[in-house]
């Protein structure tokens, strides 16, 4: 299973990935909101034949945000 952090902010958000089995870190990153760099990178996981799973970081005023959104599966 591959495991997501993400540090959830306005305008990007930083995540790192592993690999739940070995703790190989696969990717450390800044994802852009706007340039839709980070709906690409969680797009991508889809064609992964593992299990993904996301634990966000996020408080204050981003949970109350219009970017605050994810479809999954679509």
């Amino acid at each position: 299973m591959l495991i997501i952090g993400c540090d959830f902010h306005t305008r990007y958000q930083q995540v790192a990935m592993a690999r739940e089995e070995t703790g190989e870190l696969l990717v450390e990153r800044r994802l852009d909101h706007e340039s839709g760099e980070a709906h690409a990178f969680y797009r991508s996981l889809q064609s992964s034949q593992e299990a993904v799973r996301v634990g966000i970081e996020a408080t204050g005023p981003i949970l109350e945000s219009r970017q605050w959104h994810f479809h999954f599966g679509t």
